[in-house]
């Protein structure tokens, strides 16, 4: 087998082997890349509600926490809950239920993991660690080795030699022009 035939394969190769890596990555970094939009973890929403207090009840019983969570559709399960005199707040598992023990007015506010983005996202951070480090740094050599074997894959005036190497030096210059102007 001839060197042009052995890149080509390992190309391939490499290519299919890292296939799902490179889905993990890409997903993940653009959902991190703008996280200032959007929470790529967690989907959070805010609904207004009106909590029906008993008259002079005490503010720092848990039994009143669970009756009100009790009344609220799906009827989230308790954490532990805080009190002051202009604020009232109840943890739950997924969330919050504050309001103003005066009025009844309140918030309540629910935390959801984003399927995939959630996990995905876990990956890219390297939060399993142990084996999954060695996978990736793995991965990141694999990268390494389809971007070196890319430039040979295509012969004549279109490969390498050609306007390959044009758009090869495209590439490089672009990251190091925005490195230039963000650093």
């Amino acid at each position: 087998m001839n060197l042009y035939r052995l890149n080509r394969a390992l190309h391939r190769d490499l290519g299919y082997l890292f296939f799902g890596m490179t889905i993990i990555y890409a997903v993940s970094g653009i959902a991190l890349n703008h996280r200032h939009h959007w929470n790529p973890n967690y989907i959070i929403t805010h609904d207004t509600i009106n909590v029906d207090l008993p008259a002079a009840v005490e503010l720092r019983n848990r039994d009143l926490a669970i009756d009100i969570l009790a009344s609220l559709p799906g009827q989230p399960s308790y954490r532990t809950h805080i009190s002051t005199a202009s604020e009232y707040k109840i943890f739950l598992d997924g969330g919050s239920l504050t309001f103003d023990p005066e009025t009844g007015e309140g918030r309540l506010e629910t935390i959801r993991r984003r399927r995939v983005f959630y996990e995905f996202n876990l990956l890219h951070y390297n939060r399993p660690q142990r084996l999954w480090t060695w996978f990736s740094d793995l991965y990141a050599i694999g990268l390494f080795t389809l971007a070196v074997t890319g430039l040979f894959i295509i012969k004549g005036r279109n490969g390498i030699k050609g306007r390959g190497a044009w758009l090869t030096a495209v590439g490089v210059a672009i990251p190091l022009l925005l490195f230039l102007i963000y650093i």
